[in-house]
């Protein structure tokens, strides 16, 4: 060993050293803020201000993305110390939604895979779960229906947001692509790579393509069949011990989806935030017009606007939008007081920090 590399690790230990004391001393002052906070140990808007603020800092070599991955594990341990979260997720294990759940919490939460997003929202309403995490829409495949129905029906409020993005893995016991006879995957995973499979399996029909209720469920069933493959998130094969035949075979590069966290808290302001919510209005000429005109009234930019039929009455309609800004805030208040008078239906899921 040269002697500038000895030093540089020297160098490196001492400030390892110094990175331990801090962190427990960071510990230590997490300790104390969580006794003051009545109970309420996610806060979303501060982690939100954590992370911007530490991004404006960054002067390299680490990129923002490593900073916020960085320190989502620091809070995440911070906060165990307390009590570790319980988040309910769209399991199995091995989903996009378990990353999903990790990408925002940390590892140091109780995960809580459930069955169907029905059970999310119930694990959460009856205390089982802290929060949860929900997929409500795809960049390729457009909104996710029970979601936004359940969001209609439920007390629960949206406590956040994270953007995900999706790359696909073809996956299997090997890596030759020409000992696989059938591939398993959910649905939109499939509809996502379909060139990649028309290009590089062309010996597979399409009855070798067989649907699964999930992704992380096709990777079980090929963990069992040496010639099946399966479509699924990295975090699938690791968990089921396969190897990666092809990474990132999704036809849209920029594929995301969107996740919610849901709630009993109301989350404050953080300086960039976003609010969702539904209504409703009469059906004659002029009212949808008449429905939007208080956000444009009082400068507040719509950035998501998709309709779902009522289930009030036939073709009837409810449109979701997610607003700019938050409920809080002046003039996003004037907005949804003149919304009240307007709109015959008016729910606001909540307001939060945006991704």
């Amino acid at each position: 060993m040269t002697e500038q590399l000895k030093q540089l690790r020297n160098e490196i230990d001492a400030i390892d050293d110094e990175l331990l004391r801090l962190i427990n001393a960071r510990a230590q002052l997490a300790q104390q803020v969580g006794r003051q906070k009545s109970g309420v140990v996610y806060r979303p808007e501060r982690e939100s201000q954590i992370f911007s603020r530490l991004q404006h800092a960054n002067t390299g070599p680490l990129r923002n993305e490593h900073i916020e991955h960085l320190f989502t594990e620091i809070i995440s341990i911070c906060r165990a110390l307390e009590e570790p979260l319980t988040v309910a997720y769209l399991g199995p294990q091995g989903t996009f939604s378990e990353e999903a759940v990790t990408k925002r919490f940390g590892s140091a939460v109780n995960s809580m895979p459930c069955s169907s997003i029905d059970d999310i929202f119930r694990k959460v309403e009856s205390g089982a779960a802290n929060y949860g995490v929900v997929p409500v829409e795809n960049s390729t495949e457009g909104a996710v229906g029970r979601t936004m129905d359940l969001l209609l029906q439920s007390p629960l409020k949206i406590c956040g947001e994270l953007q995900l993005p999706i790359h696909q893995c073809l996956m299997a016991q090997q890596t030759d692509l020409s000992a696989i006879r059938k591939i398993y995957s959910h649905p939109q995973s499939f509809a996502q790579c379909q060139t990649w499979l028309n290009e590089n399996l062309q010996n597979l029909t399409a009855a070798d393509r067989i649907d699964a209720a999930s992704n992380a469920d096709a990777a079980r069933q090929a963990a069992v069949d040496s010639s099946v493959g399966a479509i699924a998130g990295k975090q699938a094969a690791d968990v089921f011990g396969l190897k990666i035949c092809a990474a990132n075979i999704e036809d849209n590069p920029n594929n995301t989806t969107r996740f919610l966290v849901i709630g009993n808290q109301d989350v404050a302001r953080s300086g960039k935030d976003k609010t969702s919510l539904a209504m409703a209005t009469h059906n004659r000429p002029g009212a949808v017009h008449e429905l939007l005109a208080p956000f444009a009234q009082h400068q507040v930019s719509m950035t998501r606007l998709e309709s779902r039929p009522s289930r009030a009455s036939l073709w009837e309609y409810v449109f979701f939008t997610d607003i700019a800004g938050h409920q809080e805030d002046e003039n996003v208040t004037r907005a949804l007081q003149m919304l009240r008078d307007n709109a015959t239906f008016l729910k606001v899921f909540g307001s939060y920090p945006a991704a």
